[in-house]
């Protein structure tokens, strides 16, 4: 339901309270989260105390990995678990520090000012944590009384102000207002998008500074959410911001169709407008990924259907490749093809070795294993625990002995403010270039990727066909372009990665 790639290489699963998962705690009951080593193929259950169904989240500036909002305890399956509805949890891993493996989530106590589920997180420049939307009871979404279309400010260390504050563009867009897309801009202003609307917004001065034009075509966000993404940002056009949102639906139903559409967007551009584009079939549930060639892929979803315990059929098991320099009409390319329906509560994201984990699908209100015909809601596709490795072009065939190899850099420690550090390494012969990627996962979720970006740094002092590389590279002008945290640098020669390498960003 809820993943992110830690420091430590492993990935961290956050589920919610169920009567069922494969891993049981020494306290006798069922582990809802597990800390997975795509290494060893091994999972260690993980406890927390307060019911995480729908979180959202974020790494703060010092690496540690939020979950907030939440729903309400289960005391029937199990009495340890208590009301989540405004919990903050924190977990903490580490590159260098193996004795954090295996820890379980922290909840000190602190609490958000209101309660949230289905809320989206996005750290700001400043490191404080920009928290909006929510359910203050998980109840009927057409009933105002029951939303919060309201933001709230966390501190650089996860603690709210304790003020919740009005939002127009969410309350205006009830019922479809929860779980809305946001990115951080150049200029540090905030594009938030929900249903079919978009703004540019301003949260030190609590002002929206433009609103956009609405997107055509179906809803795209929960229950209809298909996928959103800021590509990546580069010195070459001066780090602007250029968005893509696909997919989507028209209503909360089985039988809803889904959306092909996409829209592009550069928010910060004179006279922004959606430049419009086509998936080569509906998908709802779909979501992006950014890859360190530059690329996008998109997996999981359906081609009929919504958001919800069993409203969704026709799984759609091909990716998607979306190629953002290229010519309209040139973009999309099909890849491999799954054989697993990942619908409702599936995540896909990449690992440090350039390859991606899919995982998920639990479109059941308890997990079931064995699909149950004519039921309603649907039980044809139930839970699955199975994890996919999906290996990209870039390392298939001969090119994965063509990785950039002994990848060493002169700090991971680096600072969003225009200085520069080295990274030398070895090269196949022959090479003709090579790009840094500094890359954030996020924190994934229900085709969210909250926080997601990726940047391509400037660099000088490759040699064509060299073997023994050593580059300068410098880092972005500020933290509008990389707001602090965790970050993992992927050294591209030749559009193939070499393995990614964690590093702090301030």
């Amino acid at each position: 339901m809820h993943a992110g790639l830690m420091p430590n290489g492993r990935v961290i699963f956050l589920d919610k309270l169920e009567n069922y998962t494969q891993i049981k705690l020494s306290n006798g009951y069922y582990a809802y989260s597990a800390e997975y080593d795509p290494a060893t193929n091994k999972a260690v259950g993980l406890s927390y105390k307060t019911n995480a169904f729908c979180s959202g989240g974020a790494f703060l500036p010092d690496g540690r990995w939020l979950s907030l909002g939440g729903n309400a305890p289960l005391d029937f399956i199990d009495p340890t678990i208590t009301d989540g509805f405004d919990a903050v949890r924190y977990l903490k891993r580490s590159a260098t520090d193996s004795t954090l493996n295996g820890q379980s989530w922290s909840e000190p106590g602190n609490k958000l000012n209101t309660k949230r589920w289905y809320a989206s997180a996005q750290t700001m420049p400043d490191g404080t944590i920009f928290v909006a939307s929510g359910s203050l009871n998980g109840l009927d979404p057409t009933v105002p009384e029951n939303n919060n279309p309201t933001y709230e400010i966390l501190s650089n260390q996860g603690i709210t102000q304790g003020k919740s504050i009005p939002l127009e563009i969410l309350a205006k867009n009830q019922p479809y207002y929860m779980y809305p897309f946001i990115h951080v801009l150049s200029d540090g202003t905030l594009f938030i998008f929900v249903s079919k609307s978009a703004e540019i917004f301003n949260v030190a001065t609590n002002t929206t500074i433009k609103a956009l034009p609405d997107l055509p075509g179906d809803y795209r966000t929960y229950p209809n959410t298909g996928g959103s993404v800021l590509l990546p940002l580069s010195s070459t056009t001066n780090w602007a911001p250029d968005i893509l949102i696909c997919g989507g639906g028209a209503y909360q139903d089985i039988t809803s169709p889904t959306d092909p559409s996409c829209g592009r967007m550069q928010p910060l551009s004179a006279t922004p407008k959606w430049e419009l584009d086509s998936m080569p079939e509906g998908r709802g549930m779909v979501e992006g990924t950014l890859l360190p060639d530059g690329t996008v892929i998109f997996l999981n979803g359906c081609n009929k259907g919504a958001q919800g315990f069993g409203l969704a059929a026709s799984p759609t098991l091909e990716s998607l490749i979306y190629n953002p320099a290229a010519p309209l009409g040139r973009r999309w390319n099909t890849g491999a093809s799954s054989t697993i329906a990942r619908l409702y509560h599936s995540v896909a994201l990449l690992l440090l070795d350039g390859t991606l984990i899919v995982a998920g699908s639990n479109p059941v209100q308890m997990p079931v294993l064995t699909p149950v015909p004519n039921q309603v809601p649907s039980e044809d596709y139930v839970t699955d625990f199975r994890v996919e490795i999906y290996t990209p072009a870039y390392l298939q065939g001969t090119n994965a002995t063509r990785r950039p190899t002994n990848i060493n850099l002169s700090s991971k420690a680096l600072i969003a403010n225009g200085s520069t550090f080295t990274i030398s390494f070895t090269a196949v012969a022959g090479a003709k270039g090579v790009k840094i990627a500094l890359y954030h996962g996020g924190f994934v979720t229900h085709s969210l990727h909250m926080n997601h970006r990726m940047a391509f740094l400037d660099t000088t002092g490759f040699v064509t066909g060299q073997t023994a590389q050593t580059v300068k590279v410098t880092m972005p002008p500020n933290r509008n372009v990389v707001p602090p945290g965790p970050y993992v640098v992927y050294v591209v020669v030749d559009g193939i990665p070499g393995m990614g390498q964690f590093v702090s960003c301030s």
